[in-house]
């Protein structure tokens, strides 16, 4: 799996936590210690973010990163790609 592929998903993840629980980009930048333009490059799956901003940002969540295997996509999910 491509590793800009990763920080996309983590970074739509985060962003959806962030929704979830009501904050705005610059609360959650607040609660972090972080700028909100970091808070940005996160939810973009930006490859320059470093792991502090994330572990600042996760901790800030109440969450933790959890290591999974990847799932190969089921046909499901591919239905009409070939079309």
């Amino acid at each position: 799996m491509d590793y800009s592929h990763i920080t996309m998903r983590l970074g739509e993840q985060i962003r959806q936590r962030r929704l979830n629980r009501g904050l705005t980009q610059v609360r959650l930048a607040a609660l972090a210690g972080i700028t909100r333009q970091k808070i940005i490059a996160i939810e973009r799956g930006d490859l320059s973010v470093g792991m502090m901003a994330y572990a600042r940002v996760l901790g800030a969540l109440d969450c933790e990163l959890t290591v999974v295997p990847a799932a190969m996509p089921t046909l499901d999910e591919i239905q009409g790609v070939f079309d």
